[in-house]
């Protein structure tokens, strides 16, 4: 897959091994600062992961002390003077919670405006000890922008979300764990490789098939009731497609061995324009 070459200048690099892709924002000397070709280059990939068979779930995480600390200084300062650089660009910023595959964003350093909102639409957060996060937004005048103001309220409530939004304020990964910004903290050094442990449990023992249905269940429950929750429960155990990976889950718990989950098949991108 041509998006998973390993050259030094690209924006985004990818490793897939056993089922697990990570995914690294390759801009170390600038912190892995945000530009809108590394914009198309990450969501290019997060498409081109969704169709491979052999990734079944995702680790994105940056190169060197950074994860994202939001736009280049570059990209800001044209985009203040009205130039916007994002020709051809047609995905919103959150374009990765399209992945239909578990995605764990490792936050291994600095991680704000843009950063977070790529960290937010991630299904799990694990961060490294000590690191710093922040939405920034109003410290450069900004509103909450990328449905920063969507996705906070409802990972760590309407109080903690005023609390990161209005102030734009420096949280630890500590304090993040707190108020459930983040799922887990490690030391710097156990960070990727605990992520990449749970991501390839996730690809060993747990259906694609099953863990694409829980992710879109998740997300249509933010807006209906518990009882159009449970009805479409129902109507997804009853699809006939999904009888496969339940009867293999079963066989493999019964028979005390690993599950054979077949892929995901590749998503008709036709029909999502």
């Amino acid at each position: 897959m041509e998006a998973r070459r390993d050259v030094s200048e690209a924006p985004v690099l990818c490793e897939v091994a056993d089922g697990v892709a990570t995914v690294t924002l390759h801009r170390p000397d600038r912190m892995n600062a945000w530009t809108y070709e590394m914009e198309v280059a990450y969501f290019d990939l997060v498409d081109a992961l969704d169709d491979d068979p052999a990734v079944r779930a995702v680790v994105l995480t940056g190169a060197g002390r950074g994860f994202c600390p939001g736009l280049d200084a570059g990209d800001l300062a044209a985009r203040t003077q009205g130039v916007a650089g994002q020709e051809g660009v047609d995905r919103p910023m959150t374009h990765a919670r399209t992945l239909r595959k578990p995605l764990i964003a490792a936050i291994n350093g600095g991680c704000a405006g843009i950063g977070l909102v790529q960290a937010l639409v991630a299904d799990l957060r694990f961060a490294a000890a000590g690191v710093k996060l922040a939405t920034a937004f109003t410290r450069r005048g900004l509103v909450a922008e990328f449905g920063a103001s969507w996705l906070l309220p409802r990972i760590v409530g309407t109080a903690n979300a005023m609390d990161l939004l209005l102030s734009g304020r420096l949280v630890t990964a500590e304090e993040a764990l707190t108020m459930g910004l983040v799922n887990r903290v490690y030391p710097a050094d156990e960070l990727v490789p605990a992520a990449q442990a749970y991501a390839g449990d996730l690809a060993a023992n747990c259906s694609p098939l099953a863990m694409q249905a829980v992710k879109a269940q998740v997300a249509a429950d933010w807006t209906r009731g518990i009882e159009a929750s449970q009805d479409e429960a129902f109507r997804l155990v009853k699809e006939p497609a999904r009888r496969p990976d339940f009867r293999e889950g079963v066989a493999a718990f019964t028979e005390k061995r690993p599950p054979a989950f077949p892929p995901l098949p590749p998503r008709d991108r036709g029909a999502l324009h």
